[in-house]
């Protein structure tokens, strides 16, 4: 995902002169091919992130195409007054990167890590928010954002938690993506259940999914806009929707969902919006440490998902 995101850039910055890469002293070698084809579209703002938004504000007014990159814990967590009125309240069409999103940063303690950037930009209007899964749904968020008619910002996990997609998306912005067993629902006899799931989630989703019974699952790559009539089709067809994220379970896409079904009149499923649970990491460790301290692992999932669906019985 990682790749594919440094290949989008650096061919963006090729192709256009206007193409600017701006970072707040981050991302080394992951800019290497970007520095060696373009050097002099490269800007290094330092440790001064609220200024770097500004400047990338200042750039877009002028005609150049500013892509901003920081760990999501700083963009856009440090740059919310930044990105809402310098950036969207202007319409300026700025794309923000936030790299090791969720707890991936785990040995650096909260302060490195991002658990709350989809729910702080959900209500700044204006923005686009996407949350790509793998390589190719990084190419499909990146194909979209390059297009610099917006405000975008891509939410990047660090962890490689492997392939999803064989083949590239054409799916319109806001739609939900098929993934695992998408036709199957309640009413034609099939599963009660059907999962949602966003960013690195999307593989623990395919993976629960199948244990509970051949399970279908959609990945979730755009927050924001989110395709409220596919939404409301599937809370009308399945019992349950399960949403998982690498994210606080208040604001995120659980809680995007939770709005749209809750919209809706007459029959519908429950949400059952699984996350971390509205606090801060209280160890340090590796990934797959945190995932479980948070109990958002597989296991823990798989338990808790069994619990809830059992209660609903």
């Amino acid at each position: 995902m990682r790749t594919a995101f440094s290949n989008a850039i650096a061919a963006a910055a090729i192709a256009d002169p206007k193409v600017l890469l701006l970072t707040g002293d981050h991302g080394y070698a992951l800019f290497d091919d970007f520095r060696k084809h373009r050097p002099d579209q490269f800007i290094n703002c330092g440790v001064a992130e609220q200024n770097m938004v500004g400047v990338a504000a200042g750039l877009a007014k002028a005609g150049y195409k500013p892509i901003v990159y920081g760990l999501a814990c700083f963009v856009p967590v440090r740059v919310l007054e930044q990105i809402k009125l310098d950036v969207c309240y202007q319409a300026m069409p700025v794309v923000f990167i936030g790299d090791g999103a969720g707890i991936v940063y785990s040995a650096l303690g909260s302060s490195h890590q991002s658990a709350e950037d989809i729910a702080v930009l959900r209500a700044i209007p204006k923005l686009d928010i996407l949350s790509p899964c793998d390589a190719r749904e990084m190419d499909y968020a990146m194909a979209h954002a390059l297009r610099f008619k917006r405000p975008v910002y891509i939410r990047m996990g660090k962890s490689d938690v492997g392939e999803i997609h064989q083949t590239a998306l054409s799916a319109p912005l806001g739609d939900l993506v098929a993934v695992r067993g998408g036709a199957a629902d309640a009413a034609s006899g099939g599963p009660r259940t059907a999962f949602l799931a966003t960013g690195s989630m999307v593989k623990s989703a395919m993976l629960l999914a199948e244990r509970l019974g051949d399970n279908p699952v959609w990945s979730v790559p755009t927050i924001k806009p989110i395709n409220h009539a596919q939404l409301a089709g599937l809370a009308r067809r399945f019992d349950n929707l399960v949403v998982l994220e690498e994210h606080n379970r208040i604001g995120g896409l659980g809680g995007a969902v939770a709005e749209a079904v809750g919209d809706l009149g007459g029959a519908r499923a429950r949400v059952l919006r699984l996350g971390i649970n509205d606090r801060f990491s209280e160890f340090n460790g590796s990934w797959d440490y945190l995932l479980r301290e948070h109990g958002i692992d597989t296991a823990s999932l798989l338990a808790q998902i069994q619990t809830l669906l059992r209660d609903d019985a």
